[in-house]
């Protein structure tokens, strides 16, 4: 009895093991297979984000300033890479391991079966030869992506930026979910202001994958896949032959020159100086390339245009003259008494000369300090903090550059601020009159406070694109040209321009840089500066009676204005008059300045 019981316990238990599996097996392969069956397709299909081709930027006439080009990117996908053959690979693709460890670690994609690009533009050999050994290689791939190359004959490396990989805190505050770790951003420039309709909209690719993670062709015969559209063109109002000239120019001189279509604030021209050679970082180059950029101790990066904030010295006197008329403190034919100097406090001030009693024009003509003195005691500092605001001193103009600083205009809230409550005083006024003291504007500032001179008060927010080309829509969006009218009398604007006319044809301080072809007008400036030379400053337009130019250059410790800063002015004007054939630099720099 006990054998016979001990076999049909071992049967039972035999029938229950078999009635088990074979109810587990109905369920997998039956009941549950559609579930399964996804996640296992899953498994052999992976998504491949496909980026699309950066939008181009054009010149008016349609030229290609700056394309794009193939390139080849070397990927791993970590849940299937083999740290084995770490070394080989990086002896292929000349790369340190430990900086292929260091991206591949920091990398913030959970999916490991998503690529991660380890080295950018790898020669046509490395890929072939990673093609045909695919099988020494798992995990390893290949992406073709674009990069940069720049057509337009000149530098515009503020102008046009740069692309670089996204940096991790950007990537980490990206709320739209578009970009992953290792795709391209604009970082400077127009490349970051216009990023949204330059990045275009990405695409997605379905492929089978087999257990290594190799591609083995598209899922589906690409019925499922998403094509990228193409970021958007950009069409600029840069005049690339007044910007080659004004680059030639301004040479290896720290400083700044900007030029617009004072009629509707188009950018002609836009110079920063120390530049840097944008095909740097459209490539794959050491970090030693960059490092003697960003470290360099004249800062290249840094766009003097709309980044700098210094003392305008007199290029002032016309906004101190136009707030002092809109105020009611004077009429452009009040007359005010300069004897050569000024004292207000127990402290003298000097002037160039005593000019007797004179009016805006004349004291603007002369740039006579004494007048400039008095109108800041006169204005007061409500009135200049609010007709200074309505040419946008201390805010930004709206130029589409990224990081414009919005200078400083001085508020009494701002003296409280900087020197406490009750302890500044009138005095202070005296400086700001003559451009001095505790204010900071930009030269994009200068030029469209002196393009509005120029039209009679209409301010117009400079710009560098005037047309969007849409890939997706195929429609073409002409920029909007913001304008808006400054409530200042005409008969004000046409006495400050008179002042102005004559400090280039009459006996002014930049009467060396008239032309016997054009009239110029403008205003000189000298900007002290507590740690080395004195910065050079030029503010004009031209034609003095249908303006098609406004122009401000700007040299950083270049001493007076007069004989830095005006003739380079005046030779752009000119060059841009003559449709780019005259140049009258030379003739102008050798004549014998006069000192502001």
């Amino acid at each position: 009895m006990d054998a016979k019981y001990r076999k049909l316990t071992i049967l039972i238990i035999c029938l229950s093991v078999f009635i088990i599996l074979s109810m587990q097996l109905y369920k997998l392969q039956i009941v549950e297979q559609s579930q399964y069956g996804k996640e296992s397709q899953k498994n052999s299909v992976r998504k491949i984000i496909v980026r699309p081709p950066r939008g181009l930027i054009y010149d008016k006439s349609g030229k290609i300033l700056v394309d794009n080009i193939p390139s080849y990117s070397v990927v791993i996908i970590p849940k299937k890479f083999d740290y084995s053959n770490l070394y080989k690979l990086c002896k292929l693709i000349n790369e340190d391991t430990s900086k292929v460890i260091e991206t591949l670690n920091s990398s913030k994609d959970n999916n490991k079966l998503n690529p991660v690009v380890i080295k950018r533009n790898v020669g046509f050999e490395v890929i072939s030869y990673l093609e045909e050994n695919r099988e020494k290689f798992p995990g390893v791939d290949y992406q073709i992506d674009s990069r940069r190359i720049y057509t337009a004959g000149y530098r515009g490396s503020h102008i046009f930026g740069y692309v670089g990989e996204i940096p991790p805190e950007q990537l980490q505050n990206d709320s739209s979910g578009y970009y992953r770790q290792g795709d391209y951003i604009g970082i400077t420039g127009l490349e970051k202001y216009y990023e949204n309709y330059l990045r275009g909209e990405n695409g997605v690719q379905l492929v089978t994958v087999d257990v290594n993670g190799r591609v083995l062709g598209s899922f589906n015969e690409g019925k499922n896949d998403v094509k990228p559209v193409s970021g958007s063109d950009l069409f600029i109002t840069i005049d690339a032959e007044l910007q080659k000239y004004a680059e030639n120019i301004l040479g290896g001189r720290r400083g700044a020159i900007v030029a617009v279509d004072p009629r509707n604030g188009e950018v002609l021209c836009l110079v920063s100086k120390p530049d840097f050679d944008l095909s740097l970082f459209s490539g794959d180059k050491e970090d030693k390339n960059f490092s003697a950029i960003f470290n360099h101790p004249e800062h290249p990066m840094f766009n003097r245009v709309i980044q700098t904030r210094y003392a305008p010295g007199s290029t002032w006197k016309m906004m101190m003259a136009l707030a002092a008329m809109a105020s009611g403190q004077i009429t452009p034919s009040s007359t005010i008494p300069c004897g050569g100097s000024f004292t207000f406090g127990g402290r003298t001030f000097g002037d160039h000369g005593a000019y007797g009693s004179i009016n805006v024009v004349v004291a603007l003509e002369y740039s006579v300090n004494v007048f400039f003195y008095k109108l800041g005691l006169m204005v007061g500092l409500d009135n200049l903090y609010k007709y200074g605001s309505m040419f946008n001193f201390g805010k930004k103009t709206g130029i589409d550059l990224p990081n414009e600083t919005n200078g400083i205009l001085p508020s009494e809230e701002y003296f409280n601020k900087v020197y406490g409550e009750g302890n500044w005083s009138r005095g202070n006024l005296i400086n700001l009159g003559i451009g001095q003291g505790e204010i900071g504007v930009s030269p994009i500032q200068m030029v469209a406070y002196t393009a509005a001179i120029c039209m009679d008060g209409v301010y117009s927010v400079p710009h560098l694109v005037w047309k969007i080309s849409n890939h997706s829509t195929g429609k073409e969006e002409l920029v909007e040209i913001k304008q808006r009218q400054i409530d200042i009398p005409k008969s004000y604007f046409n006495a400050v321009k008179r002042g102005m006319y004559l400090v280039v044809n009459g006996n002014g301080t930049a009467k060396k840089v008239r032309s016997s072809k054009y009239v110029l007008a403008g205003k000189t400036g000298t900007a002290q500066n507590k740690k080395g030379n004195n910065h050079s400053w030029f503010v004009g337009f031209a034609p003095y009676d249908n303006p098609r130019i406004a122009i401000c250059v700007l040299g950083e410790n270049q001493g007076w204005g007069a004989e830095f800063a005006a003739p380079i002015a005046a030779a752009i004007m000119v060059r841009y008059l003559s449709n780019n054939t005259e140049d009258v630099y030379s003739e102008l720099r050798s004549k014998p300045d006069i000192r502001d």
